[in-house]
C-alpha cells in the first residue's frame, strides 16, 4: 500500500481549511460575484483577508476571475467546474452534519 502525498492534503488545507474560504464559495455559488459584494455579504471578513481568499482560490483553480475594460475596471469571480465539485462536496458534508445533529 503507497502512501498518500500529504504535500497535495496540505496545499488543499492552505486553500479551503481557512475559515474564509467555505463562505466565500458559498457566496459565489449563491450569485455574489463581486468583490465589493462579497466583502458586504461575508460578515467580518476584512478587505485584505477576501483579497487573500480570492487570490488563492483562483491559483488553486476554484475560481473563475473575469476583469472587464471599463473605467473603473469591474471585476467578477464564478465557480470553475472544480469550484462546483467542491461545492457539492461541502453540500454534502452540511447534509450529513444536519442528519447528525438531528439524530442528537
Amino acid at each position: 500500500m503507497s502512501r498518500p502525498n500529504l504535500a497535495i492534503y496540505r496545499q488543499l488545507e492552505e486553500v479551503v481549511g481557512c475559515k474564509w474560504s467555505v463562505a466565500v464559495l458559498k457566496a459565489i455559488a449563491d450569485g455574489v460575484s463581486r468583490p465589493g459584494e462579497l466583502e458586504r455579504h461575508v460578515a467580518g471578513i476584512s478587505k485584505k483577508v477576501l483579497s487573500e481568499r480570492l487570490r488563492k482560490l483562483t491559483d488553486y483553480c476554484l475560481l473563475y476571475k473575469q476583469i472587464y475594460a471599463e473605467v473603473p475596471p469591474r471585476t467578477e469571480y464564478s465557480l470553475t467546474l472544480n469550484g462546483e465539485k467542491l461545492m457539492s462536496i461541502i453540500d454534502q458534508i452540511k447534509t450529513l452534519d444536519d442528519q447528525i445533529r438531528s439524530d442528537e
